[in-house]
């Protein structure tokens, strides 16, 4: 967010984000960059068939550890027709949520940042996914999606361009799009 954007914002609440605030986190962390690493963390337990939950709780930012009073708790299934029982979302629709999630608080935050009104955002995905890749039958064929079509709609106080410019740039600085489109290199070990 340049200081142009800082200096258009308006102050106290945008979107239901403390303006303010999100400033003065920016100059903190332009002034003392390290402030600006983070750490999340995950812990996975298998239960049975395709049923799993994932706890979240502690994270590290701003140099310091984070507890959360009470964690997260998630369970990822598969449908019945993927030999699941269907108690929950299963990883890949997850990633999907995670994706529209990241994208619409980018969106958000950065409109509040320019003093930009949102009145709704919405979104729509759909990924494709061959299970050829998964099973193991093809080597040519991709384990993860093929694709991901995201349809935003969004309703704010502001014209047309500027609408379409903070797509942009939600796409341009949201943490998980650019995991979806960036290989991140991922570490695995068994102990």
């Amino acid at each position: 967010m340049s200081a142009t954007a800082a200096t258009a914002a308006k102050k106290g609440t945008v979107n239901g984000v403390d303006v303010d605030t999100l400033f003065a986190t920016i100059q903190a962390i332009q002034e003392q960059p390290v402030i600006a690493d983070f750490r999340f963390r995950a812990r996975n337990a298998w239960s049975d068939g395709g049923y799993n939950q994932t706890t979240i709780e502690a994270f590290d930012g701003a140099c310091q550890r984070h507890e959360r009073p009470a964690g997260f708790v998630m369970g990822a299934d598969e449908p019945p027709l993927l030999l699941g029982s269907d108690r929950a979302a299963n990883p890949v629709e997850y990633a999907l949520h995670a994706l529209a999630a990241c994208v619409t608080t980018s969106l958000v935050y950065h409109a509040a940042a320019r003093g930009v009104a949102i009145k709704s955002v919405r979104s729509q995905l759909e990924g494709d996914l061959d299970l050829r890749g998964f099973l193991g039958l093809d080597p040519g064929v991709r384990n993860g999606y093929k694709q991901i079509r995201i349809k935003l709609s969004v309703e704010a106080d502001a014209p047309r361009e500027t609408i379409d410019e903070l797509v942009k740039v939600a796409q341009a600085r949201s943490p998980v799009f650019d995991i979806f489109t960036n290989r991140v290199p991922v570490e695995v070990t068994a102990g």
